[in-house]
């Protein structure tokens, strides 16, 4: 059966559309459809958080209704610094507008650690050091509490796609010889997932990247086969808890 798949982009996210649409290149039948509202920077500061209010948000969820989407998912990991409520509360929003089942990027790396059992999460990010202490801080509120971290200081959203994977690459082995038995790589602007089944077999840890985990989950809500998608790492071997 037919599948489609919205997603909610920030607006100055390079990486997450050319990435999902390479990973459903050759799937029949399943589709990704994006509408964006506008997040330029990451940080603690007022008009950095105010991008992400619900009201501007919402707006880009009716669009995506209007192409019959299956699943409607927030690509992006505000949730983490802004507090675990935040999504939970805008995917109800969501769905209680379009009657279209919802979830988030932060909610699909939380849940795709718990599935693969994970006792010592590594996150690699490029955001600040500030923001990576506040992710550190929800994280453990939901009984994950980060082993290890590596971050780039940077706060320019677009800044974050330009970062090769090469240094991504780094970033993964220095928190696995931490002891990392699985790695975050949490933003959704982040060209990570084709490092995924590579480093995982290096490594022989789980590597989960924020917009593969965010496909993951989303066709998982929409009721698609995620087994299509083995080739992109450990998490598309086991089913979401699309409770």
């Amino acid at each position: 059966m037919r599948k489609r798949l919205g997603m909610i982009a920030p607006s100055s996210n390079s990486v997450l559309e050319p990435v999902t649409s390479a990973m459903l290149a050759g799937i029949f039948g399943i589709t990704a459809h994006f509408s964006r509202f506008r997040v330029t920077e990451i940080a603690l500061d007022a008009a950095a958080l105010s991008q992400f209010d619900a009201s501007v948000m919402l707006p880009a969820a009716d669009l995506l209704a209007d192409a019959k989407v299956d699943a409607i998912a927030w690509n992006g990991t505000s949730a983490s610094w802004l507090g675990i409520g935040r999504d939970r509360s805008l995917c109800e929003a969501i769905t209680a507008r379009t009657n279209v089942p919802a979830t988030t990027s932060t909610l699909a790396c939380i849940d795709a650690a718990r599935a693969l059992g994970a006792r010592r999460v590594g996150l690699v990010s490029p955001y600040t050091g500030d923001v990576q202490r506040r992710i550190a801080h929800v994280w453990a509120e939901e009984g994950i509490t980060p082993h290890a971290e590596r971050h780039l200081g940077l706060r320019d959203n677009f800044s974050f796609g330009e970062v090769a994977p090469a240094t991504i690459a780094d970033m993964i082995r220095a928190v696995a010889a931490e002891g990392a038995d699985a790695v975050v790589i949490l933003c959704t602007n982040l060209d990570g997932a084709a490092l995924a089944a590579t480093l995982e077999r290096e490594l022989d840890i789980a590597v989960l990247d924020s917009v593969a985990v965010t496909l993951w989950r989303t066709l998982g809500l929409a009721g698609g086969d995620v087994a299509a998608l083995a080739q992109w790492g450990r998490i598309f071997q086991t089913m979401p808890d699309i409770k």
